[in-house]
């Protein structure tokens, strides 16, 4: 006990001496300069439109800014019932607005049954045959029954094995610290 105090004791006088700060590298946090500077240009007019008609699309849109910041525009493509949608749009500071219409009806193919037949097979020419199985060649062992033998228990009455004085000792006397 006396070695566990005098180490302890000996671990705090050795951590009082011990001086970190000294030896320990300072930095400094880093300081970046940026050289880029943001440049925003103005917003520019622009008047724009493009076109895709062939087997497979039919697709228009143009869209146009007078003063660069309010755009308008519309598109126009053909649905896949027939239709075609036309969405005229207009975009500023407060949202994008659009106006959805659509022109035509919509038609829908004629349900026609399917005449494709499909391929019948026969029955296939193979036809297993059951398996035969031999008896074992070896002779199995003759099976015992168990045997059991019984016997009758035999009790006897128990002598008494106490006595009549106690066993016990008087407590010893605790000393006083």
């Amino acid at each position: 006990m006396k070695f566990l105090i005098l180490a302890a004791l000996f671990a705090v006088a050795a951590a009082d001496s011990y001086r970190s700060a000294e030896y320990a590298p300072k930095y400094e946090a880093p300081a970046y300069k940026s050289t880029y500077e943001a440049k925003y240009e103005t917003p520019q007019p622009y008047d724009f439109s493009w076109a895709v008609n062939d087997y497979y699309n039919d697709y228009e849109h143009s869209e146009k800014s007078v003063d660069g910041n309010v755009v308008t525009g519309s598109y126009r493509v053909v649905l896949p019932d027939g239709r075609t949608q036309i969405v005229t749009y207009k975009a500023d500071s407060y949202g994008y607005v659009a106006d959805v219409k659509y022109t035509g009806e919509a038609k829908y193919p004629e349900y026609v049954e399917n005449n494709y037949k499909a391929t019948t097979y026969s029955a296939p020419a193979y036809k297993p045959t059951a398996p035969t199985y031999s008896a074992p060649a070896y002779t199995a062992p003759a099976k015992k029954g168990p045997t059991y033998t019984v016997t009758a228990p035999t009790y006897s009455a128990p002598a008494p094995a106490y006595t009549a004085t106690p066993v016990y000792k008087a407590p010893a006397v605790q000393p006083q610290y």
